[in-house]
């Protein structure tokens, strides 16, 4: 839970989001979906895409609306954005946070795993971003939130297309940014650590996981988290949310790491 308190801060943030236009891929689990559900509370207008939802059978709830959407589909992208655009008349903020993880040794690792990696976790946020630079272009404003990964900038054993992937989307969407910023379009990344996610939980085969990520792990020569905790889902949301507001109308081109130190600012 957050232990953030209404006050002035929160009144100004909802004045400045209630309306605003905003899709969010990867949204039926995880960080996905707790970036969609904040914008929701924020009293945005939310889109939020995945390949599956668990209440696909509900309905959608009020400024929040689920659509069904594989990432890695052009044709698919193109044709949902199109009618999303013409009916919401535009879009103001973009956030990628779609993603799989399929570890293990590059030497055994096969080439279905390695293509699904990259068709969801960099060349997913191509299409959207194709889908909607246009848009922003036309309407002379846009915001971009890239979800990356602090694995873009430290090897780690098992983790060689994860992170390729990663480094790949951090690039597209700093190069994305540089292209659009003159037309007031700001393209910014998060890059969490270890966060209490059901991909996280996944690599752990043992009741030792948390401590052993925490601590570190010499034998994989992964470092251990600082802070002395794993991360939460809401820690990204806030800098995610930050990054898209008018405090960050500045901000542009930049990675910011959210993982308790564990990259030593890398």
């Amino acid at each position: 839970m957050s232990d953030r308190r209404p006050d002035a801060a929160d009144s100004a943030d909802e004045d400045e989001w209630r309306g605003r236009r905003v899709w969010v891929t990867g949204a039926g689990r995880g960080i996905g979906r707790a970036v969609a559900q904040r914008f929701q509370a924020l009293g945005c207008a939310v889109v939020g895409f995945d390949r599956h939802f668990d209440e696909a059978d509900e309905p959608d709830e009020p400024g929040l609306r689920r659509v069904t959407l594989d990432v890695s589909n052009s044709a698919a992208v193109d044709a949902t954005s199109r009618k999303l655009i013409e009916q919401a008349a535009g879009v103001d903020v973009l956030v990628n946070v779609a993603g799989v993880l399929r570890p293990g040794p590059l030497e055994s690792m096969a080439d279905a795993d390695w293509r699904q990696t990259f068709d969801v976790n960099v060349t997913g946020a191509f299409h959207l971003l194709r889908a909607v630079s246009p848009v922003f272009r036309r309407q002379g404003h846009g915001c971009v939130v890239a979800v990356s990964s602090n694995a873009a900038r430290v090897p780690r054993v098992g983790m060689a297309a994860y992170g390729a992937s990663k480094a790949a989307l951090t690039s597209l969407t700093l190069s994305t940014g540089l292209e659009l910023a003159s037309s007031n379009v700001r393209c910014n990344v998060v890059s969490p650590g270890s966060t209490r996610t059901p991909m996280l939980e996944s690599l752990w085969d043992d009741g030792l996981g948390e401590r052993t990520t925490i601590a570190g792990d010499p034998e994989r020569y992964r470092l251990g988290i600082p802070l002395g905790r794993l991360g939460q889902p809401e820690d990204v949301v806030e800098a995610v949310v930050f990054l898209a507001s008018s405090r960050a109308r500045h901000i542009t081109l930049q990675d910011l790491v959210v993982d308790g130190g564990a990259t030593l600012g890398a």
